[in-house]
């Protein structure tokens, strides 16, 4: 037998550990998927059903919303497939006979390491391809749902914003609607309010939706005179929403649903318009910077001196206005969701190097104890995840910091505790 330190990786035990490693993540997989599925199951039906559309619509509806729930499932599903592989292997002392053998611990680093690496790339792919094309045939149906269903699109409690019209929706029962509001604008260019205590839903078939209000309080007012605005009340109002104005309200795409192609060309226009719009706030700052300079170079002899403190208060709102486009927030949420397409994938790998070496740690029941550890460390790093985003929405922390900081944690962690695994 020839020394360990000058031995391959036998062909045999790779494909022993890669199918042991299989079986697990089929048996995680379907466990993981289950969970995610019957939440997007639930999320449909409670849109859907209620509505009575049709059954096989809604199926069909949940088919085209699987990638999203492939591409969450496959990385938790390596990283509790490896845990439960690695530590029945342990736990059966399979490890323990590969070593005294000789055989160094590369036999079950590197299938699992190549294994990560397959995993990572195809849930990256599903989420990039598969997804957006997925949801493009998910808005054709619901287009097609929400032509015979228009009233599919309006909830209790919830603001429902068409083309040119915004709805502010108290309880609503069946086509019952309660404290509803109608913003909208005119096509005289007035803006318009409408309120009222009571409203019935109507299908207007191709026309669109029809509200029938009662006891409607209306107040109108030109754009560029606001006090110069009139007011009526009237028992019954029929108001329109036209179809077009529906269906275009209802074909939006979020930017976790794009590709990254796309969110990247979006991230950059709006990064274009950005810094335009930066570069005209600092041309009209920088003027009143020198403004403000030569006031207070002149001193209180010249007559400019008592403009000082409202120079300085205009100066300071036009800093603030200057920070609040810099730190745009859609900016910044749409780089947040460009990093997680990559982040999220590359999560199994990153698991991979925590997983083995506590597997390895395992001495009986190895496969329990991995699968709970699995979900321990998912819930760990969905919660870290969660709230790195919270943080980009909430005050502003640098994406690339905040989304990644779950995936360099697991990553040290792993190395750390390979280092001290070799070394023993």
């Amino acid at each position: 037998m020839r020394v360990a330190s000058n031995r391959g990786i036998s062909k045999i035990l790779f494909l022993y550990v890669t199918r042991e490693a299989l079986f697990s993540f089929f048996v995680c997989f379907l466990f993981f998927f289950f969970i995610f599925f019957v939440n997007q199951i639930l999320y449909i039906a409670q849109q859907l059903m209620a509505k009575r559309v049709p059954i096989s619509q809604v199926m069909q509806l949940v088919i085209y919303s699987l990638p999203i729930v492939i591409s969450m499932s496959a990385p938790f599903a390596a990283l509790t497939g490896v845990l439960m592989t690695v530590g029945r292997l342990s736990s059966d002392n399979e490890i323990l006979v590969m070593l005294s053998s000789g055989l160094p611990y590369r036999t079950v680093f590197v299938p699992a390491i190549l294994f990560g690496i397959v995993i990572s790339v195809l849930s990256f792919l599903t989420n990039d391809i598969l997804l957006p094309l997925g949801m493009v045939q998910y808005n054709k149906l619901y287009r097609q749902i929400a032509f015979s269903t228009p009233e599919l699109e309006l909830e209790s409690n919830s603001v429902k914003r068409f083309k040119d019209t915004t709805i502010i929706l108290g309880n609503v029962t069946k086509k019952d609607i309660q404290d509803i509001i109608v913003l909208d604008r005119t096509g005289d260019g007035e803006r318009r309010m409408i309120m009222a205590k009571n409203a019935h839903l109507n299908d207007g078939g191709r026309q669109g939706l029809s509200l029938d209000m009662d006891q409607a309080f209306i107040l109108s007012s030109k754009e560029n005179v606001r006090r110069n605005y009139d007011y009526a009340s009237a028992g019954k109002v029929r108001y329109w929403v036209p179809q077009e104005d529906i269906i275009q309200s209802v074909l939006s795409i979020s930017v976790s649903e794009m590709s990254s192609r796309d969110v990247l060309k979006d991230i950059r226009k709006r990064a274009g318009d950005v810094g335009t719009r930066l570069n005209d706030q600092y041309i009209q700052i920088l003027p009143q910077m020198m403004q403000f300079e030569e006031i207070l170079r002149n001193g209180p002899q010249n007559a400019t001196w008592n403009q000082r403190a409202s120079q300085l208060n205009t100066l300071q709102n036009n800093i603030r206005s200057a920070d609040t486009i810099k730190n745009n927030r859609s900016l910044r949420t749409h780089r947040a969701e460009l990093y997680k397409k990559f982040s999220i994938p590359s999560a199994a790998l990153c698991f991979i190097f925590l997983a083995v070496p506590l597997g390895l740690l395992a001495k009986k029941s190895g496969q329990t104890v991995g699968f709970f550890f699995g979900l321990i460390i998912a819930v760990l790093y969905w919660s870290m995840l969660f709230v790195g985003q919270t943080m980009v929405q909430r005050i502003g922390t640098d994406p690339l910091l905040a989304i990644w900081f779950s995936n360099v944690s697991i990553l040290l962690s792993g190395l750390i505790l390979c280092a001290v695994r070799i070394r023993r």
